[in-house]
């Protein structure tokens, strides 16, 4: 005989912590721990990750929200950073040769600002120099001199051909643009009337004589269109050679200055051709002069020669680490803006925009990985950025035709970054299936563990991690019994005795709540019973349905017995997850066994309720049964499994110990405890194995007993290897302490049987037959009833057909 298994004592419940452990008062003893806790795997690969500097070690960072995998990568980073030189700042210029592109510059830590400032002050030079060097006398004479020669040979010709006039009695008249000629008489021009009355002799000598002089005018000016070439270009050299008189002594310091970086001196130069142009087309046109002031001739010089600055650092400031929290083309890799002039859109390289690549070149860019994978295009560029080293600012979408628009190109620039990416371990795994690039770029895995070993030093460092964030957050001290509710707590989360949860997010949520509770009481301390309170508080506002689930198998519309026996019927526990709360909800689990062939019948699968892990967990069942029961006589039976009431989709193999328990009852009859809840899965030699969410399982069907009154014979049934993951409420500890309610680890189906009929289930002997009255033994005489119910049926079958041969062949 076997002995019946005995309630887990109330130490297996749950882990507390022990008094030595934590050798404190209050959480002011001690000193606060920034960083994070345990998690060296973790520690040890983004240290050989940051160290790495070979192409394609870029980083993972995988595991879960809240285990302080951002905050502990982005110190750890800015702590390296710290002791790494400043990477060279980036600036763009104008590109004076082509209008539709832009150079980029790089300058030493901190010296972008005075190169900008430097130009500043020469733009300043040029606004004292200009217009004042084209007012000097000296270049007055000298323009007057050119102009005083043309003017000369203009008068020369013109005097000549006057004289001619004066010798034919033609008067010559001259104004600015025009020379015209009229008739004379007694050494005056006479009037048109008079000219009339001349005769036609007159008339003709007179325009004979003009046509001459037109000749003659013609000839003489000849060289008119010489004379003006020969001036613009006198006045030209003398503009060109005062313009560079006057620019070269404010821009030579500015080629002293940077005469080892050759990009700045290639640009001084380019930069020292376009200024001849520039200041000659503001100056010399008068009329531009006077319409355009100082202010509007200060910003054009700004706009032209200014550089744009897009990258700064400062010396000691360490390499860059940078955080993008909303990572979109433009946020990553800049753009170039547009604006508007008269209707028109027109751009410049001022106009050009960094990203967060600019600022994180030659350092640590850390990224969200789901917010990076909402846009294909954006990951696409990112590693064309990353495998050819280089950053370039382009619109993303004008090959799809979305831009049309003529824009700017500004220079690429070599790119040196290591980056990071934060995400879950579904992503990691699915870019390693999908992205063959994705292993060679990021060869450095960073996996934060979803739990750690629970032991002294890990809960006085998980004590010294509170102390940090009361600090941080501004709370209350807490006491010792406070700091242990919290370890509970996490282990609680962690679903195991000797561990606790590395997501310590819920942990500090649940501090703060806390502390909002010792508020409210207006105690100094925050305490265990404050943790409590504000635990209770939080599992009340999300336990709406929890409750109603209650009160409907209290009203009876849900149907559930916790008392009593019945047979093919039997209280499985479930768990229902609805948004970021968990509890368990008992359901029962009806059986029905018929003669016949078709087997076990899973209701739920058959009208597709039921997923693949649930119909798993059926077909094993039934291939324990074949296996231990069907050695002699065939399983020969009909048999349907339901979960009642269930009208949603039921997953997982949990249940399926409690189906084969209620399955065996309904076949020999034999009557199950309801006080008893069970949960389980079952492998095909009968063994029992672990399954997930077990305290909430345990306290959802003590929450209905306690609700209908504990009568001290209830409890559950749960696997022995889910020993170690008991965590339960102070209530449902308080109830087994007084002996009112259960909780037993069965290893085998055997074990549960035993339990929950209080029948012997049987050990077979040297012959494979078990005692007579036991449960095994039932089941097998059972199946040789139904064997032979079907062969006797086979044989009335035969009978029947035999007669009905021998009236056919009578007729």
């Amino acid at each position: 005989m076997s002995k019946i298994v005995s309630p887990l004592p109330l130490s297996s419940l749950s882990a507390k912590v022990p008094d030595d452990h934590l050798s404190f008062s209050s959480l002011k003893e001690l000193d606060a721990l920034s960083g994070i806790l345990g998690q060296e795997r973790a520690i040890e690969a983004i240290q050989f990750g940051v160290a790495m500097r070979r192409p394609g070690y870029n980083v993972y960072a995988m595991g879960e929200s809240g285990t302080g995998r951002s905050s502990y990568v982005s110190n750890y980073l800015k702590s390296e950073a710290k002791r790494q030189p400043a990477p060279h700042e980036w600036t763009y210029v104008n590109n004076f040769s082509d209008n539709r592109s832009a150079k980029a510059l790089s300058f030493e830590p901190g010296k972008a600002k005075v190169f900008e400032q430097e130009l500043r002050e020469f733009i300043d030079g040029l606004m004292a120099t200009f217009p004042a060097a084209f007012e000097h006398p000296n270049y007055q004479q000298q323009k007057s001199a050119i102009d005083r020669e043309f003017n000369e040979l203009y008068e020369a010709a013109l005097t000549k051909v006057e004289r001619a006039a004066m010798r034919m009695s033609v008067a010559m008249f001259r104004d600015a643009s025009s020379v015209s000629f009229a008739p004379m008489r007694d050494g005056k021009a006479i009037e048109d009337t008079e000219f009339a009355s001349l005769s036609d002799e007159e008339r003709d000598a007179f325009q004979d004589g003009v046509s001459e002089l037109e000749k003659l005018l013609n000839d003489e000016l000849l060289g008119l269109p010489q004379w003006k070439r020969t001036t613009y270009e006198s006045i030209r050299q003398l503009n060109l050679a005062t313009v560079e008189e006057a620019v070269e002594t404010l821009i030579q310091p500015l080629f002293e200055g940077y005469a080892e970086n050759p990009d700045v001196t290639s640009y001084l130069k380019a930069m020292r051709e376009d200024l001849d142009k520039t200041l000659i087309d503001q100056m010399i046109d008068d009329k531009a002069s006077e319409n355009r002031d100082e202010v509007s001739r200060r910003q054009v010089y700004e706009e032209l020669y200014l550089p744009n600055i897009v990258v700064t650092h400062t010396l000691d400031g360490g390499t860059p680490v940078v955080y993008e929290a909303h990572p979109t083309y433009r946020n990553l890799f800049g753009q170039v803006e547009y604006s508007s002039e008269q209707g028109l859109l027109i751009t410049s390289y001022r106009l050009i925009r960094s990203g967060s690549l600019h600022a994180a070149n030659g350092g640590y860019l850390i990224l969200d990985a789901d917010k990076l994978m909402a846009d294909h295009y954006l990951w696409e560029a990112l590693k064309r950025a990353l495998k050819s080293k280089t950053l370039k600012i382009e619109q993303p979408y004008a090959d799809m035709g979305l831009m049309n628009t003529t824009t700017l190109v500004p220079e690429e620039i070599p790119l040196q970054v290591k980056v990071i990416l934060i995400g879950s371990r579904e992503i990691y795994y699915l870019l390693q299936d999908l992205d063959p690039d994705f292993q060679d770029m990021f060869r450095v895995l960073v996996d934060f563990d979803d739990s750690l070993k629970r032991n002294a030093d890990t809960e006085y460092a998980f004590a010294r991690l509170l102390k940090d964030r009361i600090a941080k957050e501004g709370y209350a001290d807490v006491s010792r019994d406070g700091v242990a509710s919290l370890i509970e707590y996490s282990s609680r989360l962690a679903e195991h005795q000797k561990e606790m949860v590395a997501k310590i997010g819920d942990v500090f949520e649940l501090l703060g709540e806390a502390d909002f509770v010792r508020e409210m009481a207006r105690d100094e301390v925050t305490t265990a019973d404050h943790i409590k309170r504000a635990l209770k508080a939080k599992m009340h506002r999300t336990g709406r349905v929890s409750e109603k689930i209650i009160e409907e198998i209290l009203e009876g519309t849900v149907l559930l017995d916790s008392e009593g026996t019945a047979i093919g019927k039997i209280n499985a526990l479930t768990v229902m997850q609805i948004g970021d709360s968990s509890f368990g909800a008992p359901a029962r689990i009806s059986t029905t066994v018929y003669p016949g062939g078709k087997g076990i019948v899973d209701i739920e699968r058959e009208s597709n309720l039921g997923q693949n892990i649930h119909s798993k967990g059926v077909l094993i069942l039934s291939g324990y049964l074949g296996s231990k029961y069907a050695q002699k006589y065939p399983l020969d039976i009909s048999a349907s499994i339901a979960m009642e009431q269930s009208y949603g989709y039921v997953d997982g193999d949990s249940a399926s110990t409690a189906e084969l328990c209620c399955l065996l009852s309904a076949m020999v009859q034999l009557p199950l405890r309801q006080d008893l809840a069970i949960t389980g899965s079952l492998n095909q030699y009968g063994e029992v194995q672990a399954i997930g969410g077990v305290n909430e399982k345990i306290e959802g069907f003590f929450n209905v007993c306690n609700a209908r009154g504990l009568t001290g014979t209830q409890g559950v049934l749960v696997p022995k290897s889910n020993v170690n993951n008991l965590m339960l409420n102070d209530e449902v500890r308080e109830a087994v302490e007084q002996g009112r309610f259960s909780v037993y680890a069965i290893a085998t189906a055997d074990e549960a049987l035993h339990i929950l009929t209080s029948v012997e289930p049987g050990l077979p002997d040297e012959d494979g037959v078990y005692p007579e009255g036991t449960i095994n033994a039932m089941v097998i005489d059972k199946l040789e009833v139904l064997s032979k119910l079907g062969d006797d049926e086979d044989e009335e079958g035969d009978d029947e057909n035999e007669a009905k041969q021998d009236k056919d062949a009578k007729k």
